[in-house]
């Protein structure tokens, strides 16, 4: 059969040959790309295109209805002793709407104000001035004016909260996070990139080239979102998968030129054989990860099309960089990448006794630590499979038990005082927070207080309810207090009586959303599209790896091996975040569930991740059994000569994503801790025990291909030199 040339070889060598030119497409691009983003703009999703079913439907028509709704603030005045009605309070009360009033920028203070059964608890409801929008920059004053009351009235709890107030506050704290976690992420890399190599330039060529990509990718977003708008955290989660990929196809590249080049081949060969090699298994992996990515397009949901959207964008400019700038690079710098700033350091002062080689066991490019590892694996393999299997479903197990929840204010974790208000407003008033909001066009008031009246008797509900007609007159939206906590089945049901019997008798053609609807529809979303999303993400990357390499076992089995990762990922994150193993450690405060979005997230993202590392080993495998090795002995060659890179690569993935577990929302911790638990998992248990393992015990029938596929192209891994070839191996009978 003729085999394919390799188009990452050709690239490659393209590049290497053509330096000066490939390094100009590239900043031309990168530089055009950050350059027309800026100036266009990122287009945000409006609030209704993160929503689902009937959810959606009534935020498309408030989006539609011309409401300018100013922003609403409260400021909550509590006493352990005295009542609404004693003085002291009454002088607080009084001083609280002087103080933000004298501030200007109060529009209306609601009267009157809603009172707690004991007395105890008040509200005192407000709007400001001018465009809601804007306001979170503005609110500072009355945050300043009502901490001056909190001052003069010692005996009270007097504290503000609202949309505004928790936008300052907490987008405050969340960008504070980021800030620090990006600075973190860098210095981390290149620490790990340093120790890797050992050599300044091969440390900080992967991280500039990861952030060229990641700077080109966001440009790349701003165009592509003038068609299919994102939520504001794509760019954060960008910088995430970005920053990881991009390191470690990098990685990939460097570490296999490094070898050849201490073969002894020229520059420009080991140059074509990196390409050739870890270049197609970056391609390969890059597809993949893109294809799994492309399965959040199919949830219909706003947040997860905006996330495939940017991080195919961030992928697939990382994958582009690395087959065309890297070469390039490589071959303007030479040898120079290898000039040595750490290893020789501390070879030098510990006399030659320690090197940083011999820490990780990696000599003549072969690991000495998993080839130790290695050895009692494959010499019993099924003792292998049997531990490592139990292992790894004993982590799945509790993923059974995931429960997903909506984000709520105590996804808040630290020391934040507005966090602590609107739970205790919530305490005071149930339901008052998050009341469901019924959306009609073209209201007919006595239709409306039928159904105001039949709410209040279902017993589901409670006081307020307010109707907001919009100003051309011809939409309705009804707010009703909606009772329990809003994310339990007292909640539910409520939100069901109200679609299910209480609309259809009074309002029919009405929609529900607000906090409690919108979690359910997204779950029911969710329900309706798993299945949908699991089969295309696992179909389109078995049938990449079948036509990579060749073999029906291998594709079927890093299938298999990436959802028991994915699973135990699962496990990890019910016994952390779910059941509170670690509270102490992490320094969060569980709250029984898992961000609802999170599990179809991580499966994404990790299948795609995992897929990295299984491509790259198996390559190397595949390249040594074409070369000849029977396929023992290609297992434990492949396993031993990506050991180096492989446990880099996922050291900085583990750190880079762990730095997600520092910040102070506990969906990104949530977020931090799967990624790197699983990426760890992944990197140890599976790569280095399960697959070699399972490769051992099937032996030739790994390569098994039926005949009927014997028209599937055969695609080179290796580097084609036919002089290196050894003796052909002598393939037993499958029988």
């Amino acid at each position: 059969m003729v085999r394919n040339r390799n188009i990452a070889a050709r690239v490659g060598g393209w590049s290497a040959r053509h330096r000066w030119w490939a390094l100009l497409i590239w900043v031309a691009f990168v530089a055009g790309a950050t350059l027309v983003g800026s100036a266009v703009g990122t287009a945000e999703m409006k609030s209704y295109e993160s929503a689902n079913g009937d959810s959606r439907a009534a935020g498309q028509i408030l989006d539609g209805a011309g409401y300018v709704d100013p922003a609403g603030e409260v400021v909550f005045v509590q006493s352990t002793e005295l009542t609404t009605d004693d003085p002291a309070f009454q002088r607080a009360i009084d001083d609280v709407k002087r103080s933000i009033t004298a501030t200007g920028l109060v529009d209306e203070i609601t009267s009157p104000a809603p009172v707690t059964a004991d007395g105890r608890t008040t509200l005192i409801q407000f709007t400001m001035k001018g465009d809601a929008d804007t306001a979170a920059d503005r609110v500072q004053p009355l945050l300043d004016a009502v901490d001056g009351v909190q001052a003069r009235h010692p005996g009270l709890r007097v504290e503000q909260a609202g949309g505004a107030s928790a936008d300052k506050l907490i987008g405050e704290a969340i960008d504070e996070d980021f800030v620090r976690a990006e600075q973190l992420s860098l210095p981390i890399t290149l620490g790990i990139l340093l120790a890797a190599f050992g050599a300044i330039l091969a440390a900080v060529i992967p991280v500039a080239l990861a952030l060229t990509a990641i700077a080109a990718a966001t440009g790349l977003l701003a165009l592509t979102s003038q068609f299919l708008a994102v939520d504001a955290a794509t760019t954060n989660v960008m910088l995430l998968i970005g920053l990881a990929v991009g390191v470690d196809y990098s990685l990939f590249y460097i570490m296999r030129e490094r070898e050849e080049r201490a073969k002894g081949r020229s520059k420009q060969r080991a140059i074509e054989i990196a390409a050739g090699t870890s270049g197609r298994a970056v391609l390969i992996s890059g597809i993949t990860v893109i294809v799994a990515m492309a399965g959040m397009f199919l949830t219909g949901n706003g947040i997860f099309m905006g996330f495939a959207e940017g991080t195919i964008l961030v992928v697939l400019t990382a994958v582009v960089g690395s087959l065309t700038a890297l070469p390039a690079l490589l071959s303007l710098i030479g040898d120079k990448v290898d000039a040595r700033a750490f290893h020789g350091t501390v070879r030098v002062l510990t006399r030659g006794r320690v090197t940083w080689r011999r820490i990780l066991g990696v000599r003549g490019g072969e690991s000495r630590v998993w080839g130790a590892i290695l050895r009692p694996v494959l010499r019993h393999p099924i003792v292998s499979v049997v531990v490592a299997g139990g292992l790894m479903i004993a982590l799945a197990v509790p993923g059974l038990s995931l429960k997903p929840g909506p984000q709520t204010i105590d996804e808040l974790q630290g020391d934040y005082k507005i966090a602590e208000t609107f739970k205790a407003i919530d305490k005071a008033f149930p339901g008052g927070n998050e009341p469901a909001v019924v959306v009609v066009q073209n209201p007919d008031t006595a239709a409306i207080e039928r159904l105001k009246q039949r709410a209040l008797a279902s017993g589901h509900f409670n006081e307020p309810v307010t109707v907001d007609v919009n100003p051309r007159g011809d939409v309705a939206r009804i707010s009703i207090g909606v009772k329990g906590t809003g994310t339990d089945a007292v909640s539910e049901n409520a939100i069901h009586e109200l679609r299910d019997t209480i609309i259809p008798a009074t309002l029919p053609g009405a929609h529900v959303t607000g906090s409690t609807a919108g979690s359910m529809d997204f779950n029911d979303q969710m329900s309706a599209t798993r299945p949908l999303v699991f089969g295309f993400v696992l179909l389109l990357a078995f049938v990449l790896l079948l036509v990579s390499f060749r073999s029906l076992v291998v594709a079927v089995k890093a299938i298999l091996l990436n959802l028991l990762s994915v699973a135990a990922a699962y496990g990890v994150l019910v016994l952390v975040f779910q059941w509170g193993y670690g509270e102490s450690v992490i320094g969060f405060q569980s709250t029984g569930t898992i961000t609802d979005w999170l599990p179809m997230f991580l499966f994404v993202i990790l299948f795609g991740l995992s897929m990295d590392y299984h491509v790259f080993i198996l390559s190397r495998i595949r390249e040594a059994y074409d070369k000849g090795m029977r396929t023992e002995d290609a297992v434990a060659h492949g396993i031993r000569s990506t050991a180096g890179v492989v446990t880099s690569a996922a050291l900085i993935m583990v750190a880079v994503f762990a730095v997600f577990a520092t910040l102070s929302l506990l969906t990104f911790m949530q977020m931090g801790v799967g990624l790197a638990a699983a990426i760890l998992i992944d990197s140890t248990i599976v790569r280095a025990v399960l697959l070699p393992a399972t490769m051992r015990l099937l032996g030739e029938w790994n390569w098994y291909l039926p005949r009927w596929l014997n028209w599937l192209p055969t695609l080179s891994h290796g580097d084609d030199d036919e002089d290196e070839l050894p003796a052909p191996r002598k393939e037993p009978a499958l029988v």
